[in-house]
């Protein structure tokens, strides 16, 4: 039985990884070659007709998957009949807290549900603030809304994309419980900062590491620093299962509550449906399957490889394009060891490009054959909020002065998050830095071509 091809188009793609996950489309590699650098046509943006940096679009498989070295057990658990939690999920459980050195995993529907059942069993719930930044995916703060608390949006450092530690005391009230340390982009937070100030405020604190497997900050892996990580498995994910999540943590009392939670408040230790010694707590079911378990472990057995070439990808692709005027790459903080680069982050500043828009460069980009995208919009500012604060539950848990729509908006403006979500970010995907040095080198042409006819692109946006 032959691997299945590395390739698939772009439409193929999409149609296999849903945007709910992250938004986003995977990237691709040359096929044909390269024009050659310096050559008069090899300086024309395809834009303008020049040739593009891919000769012909198309994409490696994502997720990527062999039949004849990942489908063993996966097989074996869809013979077996046994396709709910059991043996499988306790195996891919022991691997991932083996990966990440932590005592506990416990695997879970996504992600989301991975941040709900923390934030329940942390005890945060109507009346609790959490802290949290606004340049995330929305199920960071929903998290928060399903458990009926509220969340309070502390800007971001637009050097790292990070939330900004320096913004964090400000926001800071009798109310707040926790902070949510989002490792977006797969980049780790500046967590010493972020536990000094938990500490000193008796705050807990919650890291979504959805997009940051293996990353690691002072030579710990994330998502193992705070209180409790969480993690996601969905199909864009660096880690993909289609769906899927995990919790991890050293508490062991904590995990135990959390897997009665996720198995209808059952005591931790008792079968999974066990009705004989009843419910010790309220609950519900959030539980793995057993194929989706076995098809983790195979993708893990790959990870830590992966990892090690979108580190060192992403380092050689920022120094390609670092002295580009009006790109300025991502920063990592002075104490990250390892990046997960499930995005590899840039801002676009259109001073360098004569005032060029950053509609325009993207489309100048994509036409080179080299897929990029304009990532979030602001969160702090979305419709679902007030919906939410217009509920029935709201209303009866929160004073009416904490729902209005136009003070809570004041008080969580974040300007540097606008600008960056509404002018400067621009996002490369996970599967790009997969590829070669030469790849790393067509992307960064791509842009210096740009960049060299950007009045001639000007021009063509104005006809």
């Amino acid at each position: 039985m032959k691997a299945f091809s590395s390739r698939l188009s772009r439409r193929t793609f999409l149609k296999q990884n849903s945007l709910a996950g992250l938004g986003v489309a995977l990237a691709s590699s040359p096929v044909a070659a390269l024009p050659v650098i310096g050559s008069k046509s090899a300086q024309v943006p395809a834009i303008l007709g020049g040739p593009s940096a891919w000769a012909e679009v198309k994409w490696p498989v994502w997720p990527q998957w062999n039949p004849e070295t990942d489908e063993k057990q996966l097989l074996e658990v869809v013979r077996s009949g046994v396709w709910s939690r059991a043996d499988v999920v306790t195996q891919f459980e022991k691997e991932w807290a083996a990966a990440l050195n932590v005592k506990r995993s416990l695997a879970v529907v996504n992600g989301t549900n991975a941040l709900v059942i923390a934030i329940n069993q942390l005890g945060i719930g109507a009346g609790d603030e959490v802290l949290v930044p606004p340049y995330t995916f929305i199920a960071s703060v929903s998290s928060i809304l399903s458990n009926g608390a509220m969340p309070v949006f502390v800007d971001i450092d637009a050097e790292t994309f990070q939330i900004d530690p320096a913004k964090i005391e400000a926001k800071i009230t009798p109310r707040t419980k926790a902070i949510m340390a989002v490792h977006v982009l797969g980049l780790p937070v500046d967590m010493d900062r972020i536990m000094t100030i938990a500490k000193k405020h008796k705050l807990l604190v919650i890291e979504d590491a959805c997009q940051a497997h293996l990353a690691e900050y002072d030579k710990k892996k994330v998502g193992t620093i705070g209180n409790v990580g969480c993690f996601s498995f969905q199909n864009s994910k660096n880690l993909p299962i289609g769906e899927g999540g995990a919790i991890v943590s050293n508490d062991e009392h904590f995990m135990d509550l959390c897997y009665s939670y996720h198995n209808f408040g059952n005591p931790y230790g008792t079968a999974v449906g066990s009705v004989s010694t009843g419910s010790v707590m309220q609950g519900t079911k959030l539980r793995f399957s057993e194929y989706q378990a076995a098809i983790g472990i195979a993708q893990l057995k790959r990870l830590d490889a992966q990892t090690t070439t979108r580190n060192e990808n992403a380092g050689y692709l920022k120094s390609q394009i670092k002295d580009i005027p009006g790109i300025v790459p991502y920063k990592l903080y002075d104490k990250v060891n390892r990046g997960a680069f499930h995005l590899f982050a840039f801002r676009y500043q259109k001073d360098g490009f004569k005032g060029l828009s950053r509609e325009s460069f993207i489309k100048a980009v994509k036409a080179e054959g080299v897929p990029c995208m304009s990532g979030y919009s602001p969160l702090n500012t979305q419709p679902f909020l007030h919906e939410t604060f217009k509920s029935e539950n709201y209303r009866r848990m929160y004073p009416k002065e904490m729902l209005d729509i136009n003070k809570y908006n004041e008080q969580n403006k974040c300007p540097v998050n606008d600008k960056i979500c509404n002018e400067e970010a621009v996002w490369f995907t996970q599967n790009m830095l997969l590829g070669t040095k030469d790849d790393m080198k067509a992307i960064a042409s791509a842009i210096e071509k740009i960049h060299s006819n950007v009045d001639k692109i000007k021009t063509l946006g104005q006809k």
